[in-house]
């Protein structure tokens, strides 16, 4: 492992079921994550893009074959062993946004921090300045149900980034977005890969996030097809 490579996969396979009848959701996956790029995962339903990024995550283990996350070889940890790499290493963006209603903008990516052993006064001025980097310190103090699903996916991106991880894990972030505000999500992620040096790994069906994608690997039936590509640039923004 390079030390630009922040996620290493060799043969991953995942299957379901008894032994004999079997059904594959990723079949022998080799793939290296780099920091610094954003790296789309893109293919129709139920071709192991998720599995796959789920693997990524430490969430879920496979079948077979090897992963290293952030240097740590991960396979055969124990799940405790594997919390602290999730904690440590990664963070992850969801559809859905996932956020705790009853906590304001501030706490919610407090969070994140507290979990990380932060002292309150740390976790504090720390999810301030990344609130700052997503353009939410105006919000702080309100609670995620009075913001726009910009805004609130913003909130999920500030709550991923707490810890600053090497690896950003996002599954359809665009998806419940209109197409100004996942360009403007797309912007900030691809902004995160570059100016942060980390890498950003997006699960989508959507296609207008692929100009944001300085590599593209398309999944089908749960085999992996890489496509070349060129390294994108964050196309300018409609007025």
């Amino acid at each position: 492992m390079t030390t630009k490579t922040a996620i290493e996969l060799r043969s991953i396979s995942k299957a379901y079921g008894p032994a004999g009848n079997q059904e594959y959701a990723l079949r022998d996956a080799t793939l290296d994550v780099v920091r610094g790029e954003v790296l789309m995962l893109m293919g129709p339903s139920g071709s192991g893009k998720t599995t796959l990024l789920s693997i990524m995550g430490c969430i879920l283990k496979p079948t077979s074959g090897s992963i290293t996350v952030a240097g740590h070889d991960v396979s055969g940890l124990s799940e405790r062993a594997l919390g602290r790499i999730r904690l440590d290493n990664l963070g992850y963006i969801f559809q859905e946004y996932n956020l705790f209603p009853t906590l304001n903008v501030l706490e919610n990516v407090m969070v994140a921090l507290d979990l990380r052993g932060y002292t309150r006064r740390r976790a504090r001025e720390t999810a301030m300045k990344t609130l700052a980097d997503v353009g939410l310190d105006d919000k702080a103090q309100v609670k995620p149900g009075t913001m726009s699903g910009g805004q609130k996916q913003r909130l999920a991106i500030a709550r991923a980034l707490a810890g600053s991880p090497q690896v950003i894990l996002a599954d359809e972030p665009t998806a419940a977005l209109d197409s100004v505000n996942g360009q403007q999500v797309m912007e900030l992620m691809h902004s995160l890969a570059k100016r942060g040096d980390r890498a950003v790994v997006v699960v989508t069906h959507d296609p207008r996030t692929v100009d944001f994608a300085d590599r593209i690997v398309t999944i089908e039936d749960g085999l992996l097809h890489p496509q070349p590509q060129d390294g994108a640039k964050a196309p300018e923004r409609k007025p």
